[in-house]
């Protein structure tokens, strides 16, 4: 039989449209919910800036053909845009039939058009005048010549209009961009009684129009986007140096891509989208109808003006007992692994971590991985002050991590200044690791006890408050030479490197994948219950699930927890023993943790990968095995605690649809990532 797989980008969309279902849940937080809706646009733009836009590269025949054709790129554009069409109905239902109606329960009126009551009139008059009007340039608009330039995920308001007192005036069309950076996105208006009101600055717009264009006769007025190309296309074989100018310079050209999608009020009249479509030279194919408000991941920043209306309460940062500013991390590793569990436990153990190498006199080197790097970053702060203070500092970047290219460049620079070591990225590779070794060794110069971490998430501590991740800490000799072996790999010291414990993508980490299904398999058909629970954030590469497959055709129990991506499709004769389990909640699912039975004696493993090919084949990535016992045991209960969520988990069936495990998911007990939370602190 042959085995079949669902399509990555429709898989993504039904992930997608299951972040769009918490807006939907009457149980969460008003504001969560409108927080839901926000990533959920958030997300569908950069889906579109990157694979839609690849997709239709192919579909023109402006970049060569990898393993699509031409016919097929178009056949999925068209596909993913009825699929996206079909989930802006639900967004709007979402939106106007239950987000309106339970602001306005909680005496927050949101105003959806330019229409206002009469005691709001004068306000909105006059906030136009003083704060919005000095900032408006309104372009004309002619199919003759294109005399504007519509930048990427900017909200244009486009007006039609005619002169007065001309009978037989033709129509005139002119586009404004919204002041974004001058004047908010959402406008508090003055409260009356009980009742706090919020506008949109467009709708503010649309109700002084007469006022920007006198002497004309204002037709109608609707709001436009387009969304660029914004992936970056650099030539892999091209030396650090030719990759960091090429960034520099492709960068900035980011937001004058190709245009991949022109959104538009579906309220347009045939007519009026016509004129701009050819004013605009867009392809009919790029065309996609949108809400009347578009640009709804702005809904992240809409103000509460409801003192009594409080914000999300989410699980917040612990700190182990074990781990006080006053206690040696070092000390502890040396005794035991430690595993920490990010948001549920704090991120400045790991800086923590850092800052005692800092000061510790027996620490000589630390090496570390940089993917995605914050802001302001404690965590390069302190590998600063570790230079400074006279240790060796080697950092890998990596410069080709997408949206992240200009902050890594930055950062690079400034950590260069201070006396750090920076290896850029390599040919044809991504860096995908996230690991961290300190070396240490005594005045003689003799080897000490050293120390290796190794994540499933960045070294980021603003995303680790918003990432569920863990990272693991151990001094086990030979996982700590591995990793030193992968850091002399990086810097092109070690050609072709042997990891005993350490898997490493491109070198042992298939192979070793492979044995363990193997293993599975055996025990299944020996009649032992093979087993096997994979969590991770996309599971995509056909060959590695085609062993799931066989594995679950050989009777091998298989549970998936799959966050995104999941091209595996379960219900069929080959895959009757896997189940899919995707879980959307308060934090990002992002954690890679793989278990295997071996037949009573499981082992677990975590890491950065996920299965898809990028992942197993162009990137070097590091996965560790768990060790202790007790960590062990902490990783299962972890995931037996996610399987057992009928809250928030729903399985994912056969036809891609999301489907909850309870009938009535909002009453169940177990959340997962509240219940993992209490298991956690019940060990403090």
């Amino acid at each position: 039989m042959e085995y079949q797989f669902f399509k990555r980008d429709i898989s993504w969309l039904s992930f997608n449209y299951r972040v769009l279902l918490e807006a939907d849940d009457d149980s969460l937080p008003l504001y969560e919910r409108i927080n839901f809706i926000s990533i959920y646009s958030s997300n569908l733009e950069e889906f579109y800036k990157i694979r839609v836009a690849d997709h239709k590269a192919i579909a023109t025949g402006k970049t060569p053909e990898d393993d699509e054709s031409v016919q097929s790129a178009i056949e999925l554009v068209d596909e993913i845009n009825r699929e996206v069409n079909r989930q802006l109905e639900d967004r709007i239902r979402i939106y106007e039939t239950k987000i309106l109606p339970a602001l306005r329960k909680h005496h927050i009126i949101f105003y959806q058009s330019r229409q206002v009551e009469d005691f709001h009139q004068e306000f909105v008059s006059r906030f136009f005048r003083e704060e919005i009007f000095p900032y408006l340039a309104p372009v004309p608009v002619t199919k003759d010549r294109i005399i504007s330039f519509l930048r990427d995920n900017r909200l244009y308001l486009a007006v039609r209009l005619y002169q007065k007192d001309m009978p037989d005036a033709k129509p005139e069309y002119f586009v404004m961009k919204l002041p974004y950076s001058k004047v908010p996105r959402f406008i508090e208006l003055p409260k009356k009684g009980k009742d706090y009101y919020l506008m949109f600055i467009e709708d503010i717009i649309k109700a002084n129009l007469t006022t920007i264009f006198s002497g004309y006769r204002v037709d109608s007025s609707y709001c436009i986007k387009i969304s660029r190309d914004a992936d970056i296309l650099i030539d892999d074989a091209a030396s650090s140096n030719e990759i960091i100018e090429q960034l520099k310079t492709k960068v900035k050209k980011r937001k004058t891509g190709a245009v991949c999608r022109f959104v538009y009020d579906r309220a347009m009249p045939a007519d009026f989208l016509e004129f701009l479509v050819d004013a605009y030279r867009i392809d009919r194919n790029e065309l996609v109808p949108g809400d009347k408000h578009l640009n709804l991941e702005d809904l992240r920043h809409l103000p509460n003006p409801n003192p009594n209306l409080k914000p999300i309460q989410k699980p917040q940062p612990m700190k182990l007992n074990c781990l006080n500013e006053r206690e040696s991390i070092f000390d502890y590793v040396e005794q035991r692994d430690l595993l920490l569990h990010y948001p549920y436990h704090s991120f400045e153990h790991f800086i923590h971590f850092l800052y005692e190498a800092v000061h510790e006199p027996t620490v000589r080197e630390i090496m570390v991985t940089q993917y995605r790097v914050a802001e302001n970053s404690a965590v390069i702060n302190t590998l600063i002050a570790a230079a400074q203070n006279g240790k060796k500092v080697t950092v890998f970047v990596e410069l080709k991590a997408r949206f992240d290219e200009e902050n890594n460049l930055a950062t690079a620079a400034m950590m260069g200044k201070a006396g750090i070591r920076i290896i850029y990225s390599i040919p044809k590779l991504k860096v995908h690791a996230k690991v961290a070794l300190i070396l240490r060794k005594d005045p003689a110069g003799h080897k000490l006890t050293s120390y290796a971490y190794i994540s499933t998430g960045n070294f980021n501590e603003k995303t680790a408050t918003l990432y569920a991740d863990c990272g693991l800490f151990t001094c086990n000799a030979v996982i700590v030479n591995d990793l030193y072996n992968l850091f002399r790999t990086l810097q092109g010291k070690r050609k072709a490197p042997v990891f005993h414990r350490l898997l490493v993508a491109r070198f042992n980490l298939i192979p070793e994948l492979n044995r363990l299904i193997d293993r599975e398999i055996a025990l299944a058909k020996a009649g032992k219950g093979g087993r096997i629970i994979l969590k991770m954030n996309a599971l995509q590469d056909p060959v590695m699930i085609s062993r799931l497959y066989e594995a679950s055709e050989a009777g091998v129990e298989i549970d998936l927890i799959v966050r995104g991506i999941c091209c595996l499709i379960p219900g069929q004769a080959y895959s009757r023993h896997i189940r899919v389990t995707r879980i959307v909640d308060t934090f990002l699912e992002h954690a890679r943790v793989w278990y295997f039975g071996n037949g009573g004696k499981p082992q677990l493993f975590l890491g950065s990968p996920d299965w898809m090919r990028r992942n197993l084949y162009r990137r070097i990535e590091a996965v560790t095995p768990v060790l202790d016992k007790r960590l062990r045991q902490e990783l299962t209960d972890m995931l037996h605690i996610q399987l057992a969520d009928k809250r928030k988990a729903c399985f994912v069936d056969e036809e891609l649809k999301n489907r909850w495990k309870s009938p009535h998911p909002q009453t169940e007990k177990v959340r997962a990532q509240y219940a993992f939370y209490e298991y956690l602190k019940s060990r403090l």
